[in-house]
C-alpha cells in the first residue's frame, strides 16, 4: 500500500548551481503545486563556473542566482560552499549534509545518479545516500531532531543526458513525471543562471543551455507519450520506503519491471 507523509517536504540535494532547474526542476514544481514545502541544496558553490571571473566573485553570483531560481517557486535555497571539482565524501562533508537534513527534515529526497559525467555528482549521490539513512539517527548530528523526521523517499535523477558514462547504456527509470505544465517555468528557473547561461551562449554562439534541458526533457517525454518528462529511479534498498510517493502524489508513471 503507498503512504503518502504528513510531513510533505522536498529536498534536491545535488552537486552545482542549476542542476537542480536541469534535472528535475519541474517535479519540484509540480510538489510545491501540491502543497509541499521545498528546498533546492547544493553541496558546492559554483566557484569553477567561469572563464573570466574569480572564484569568489562567480560563487557569489551562482548562490545569487540559485536563490532566484528557487524563490521563483516558493523554494529556499542552501548551499554547503564545497569546491567545485573538489566535492569530497569526507567527515566534514558529511556532516554539513547531516545538519543541513536536520533543519529541513525531507520525507523526500531527490539526489544525483550514482554513474555521472563527473566526479562531483557521484560524489553528491553517495553524500545524498548517506543522509537519507543517517540523518534521522539521534546521535548522527548535533543540529536538534525536528519531530517527525524519518528516512525519505529517495529518488536519484537523471545523469546528465541520461546515460551511464560508463558504459553509455541508457538510463533505465523506476519513474517518469510528466512536466508538460511545468517547461515554461522550468525554463525561467533555468534562466536565472544567466552567468552559465551567457557563458555557453557566448561560446557556442547559441541559446544551448536552455536547449539543451528542452531537447532532453523533450526525449523522456517521447519515451512515455508526453511532451516533456523527468526520470528518476527510486532507491529502495533497506530499510527505506518501498512505495513510489511520486506516482501517487503526482500520478507519475511508475515504470514496472524496471
Amino acid at each position: 500500500m503507498t503512504s503518502v507523509p504528513h510531513r510533505r517536504v522536498a529536498l534536491s540535494l545535488l552537486a552545482h548551481p542549476d542542476d537542480a532547474e536541469i534535472l528535475c526542476a519541474g517535479t519540484l514544481i509540480r510538489l510545491a503545486a501540491a502543497g509541499w514545502e521545498i528546498h533546492i541544496a547544493t553541496v558546492a558553490s559554483g566557484d569553477c563556473g567561469s572563464a573570466t571571473l574569480g572564484r569568489e566573485e562567480i560563487a557569489a553570483i551562482r548562490r545569487q542566482e540559485g536563490a532566484a531560481a528557487a524563490e521563483r517557486i516558493g523554494a529556499t535555497y542552501h548551499c554547503l560552499d564545497e569546491p567545485d571539482v573538489k566535492v569530497v565524501f569526507d567527515r566534514p562533508t558529511i556532516e554539513k549534509v547531516y545538519h543541513l537534513m536536520r533543519r529541513v527534515a525531507p520525507t523526500l529526497l531527490f539526489t544525483h545518479a550514482r554513474h555521472d559525467y563527473m566526479l562531483d555528482h557521484e560524489v553528491v549521490h553517495l553524500l545524498g545516500r548517506a543522509g537519507a539513512f543517517a540523518y534521522s539517527i539521534p546521535n548522527a548530528s548535533s543540529v536538534p531532531l525536528v519531530p517527525g523526521s524519518a528516512i525519505p523517499w529517495l529518488y536519484y535523477c537523471d545523469p546528465v543526458e541520461g546515460r551511464d558514462p560508463y558504459t553509455q547504456e541508457a538510463a533505465r527509470p523506476t519513474t517518469m513525471v510528466d512536466i508538460s505544465g511545468q517547461i515554461e517555468r522550468k525554463c525561467e528557473m533555468l534562466a536565472c543562471h544567466a552567468s552559465q547561461r551567457e557563458w555557453l551562449r557566448s561560446h557556442h554562439g547559441m541559446d544551448e543551455y536552455l536547449e539543451a534541458m528542452m531537447r532532453f526533457s523533450a526525449e523522456r517525454g517521447r519515451q512515455f507519450g508526453v511532451p516533456f518528462a523527468e526520470a528518476f529511479v527510486q532507491h529502495r534498498g533497506h530499510p527505506f520506503p518501498q512505495d513510489d510517493v511520486l506516482a501517487t502524489v503526482l500520478s507519475a508513471t511508475n515504470v514496472v519491471g524496471a
